[in-house]
């Protein structure tokens, strides 16, 4: 495997590909942190150990495009709360993909004199993604 560009990097949702992507952000997995300091630390330092893990959100925008079935896809999830399938799939150069399982939580539509019809929407990662070989 290789570095690579980003053109090409594909999301599908319920396994629709959301197409007219400009950005694709995420996946970052953090873990709360335990304090598990005691009264009896001579240390001086706090004692902790990772806690739950979140793999937080994965937000995209693009340009709006009215007959795209994935865009459509993402504001029938966020009507009905369904929790489905996704992928952030990279260019074959990086050989992996991210699958996770995420629900829709955002979807927004934006337009400028001088610019095109855009929309952003945000999926929040429920459970543990897999980051893996494609």
């Amino acid at each position: 495997m290789a570095k690579s560009r980003a053109l090409g990097t594909q999301l599908k949702v319920n396994n629709k590909v959301v197409g007219g992507l400009t950005t694709i952000n995420g996946i970052e997995v953090t873990a709360d942190d335990v304090d598990l300091t005691a009264l009896d630390n001579t240390s001086g330092y706090r004692e902790k150990e990772p806690g739950f893990k979140d793999a937080g959100e994965v937000t995209c925008s693009g340009f709006l495009d009215g007959a795209d079935e994935g865009q459509e896809e993402l504001y029938t999830l966020l009507a009905s709360g369904e929790v489905v399938p996704c992928s952030i799939i990279f260019p074959s150069k990086i050989g992996k993909t991210w699958t996770f399982q995420a629900g829709v939580t955002r979807f927004s539509t934006g337009a400028e004199l001088e610019g095109g019809v855009t929309f952003e929407c945000s999926l929040a990662v429920s459970g543990a993604p897999t980051l893996a070989a494609s």
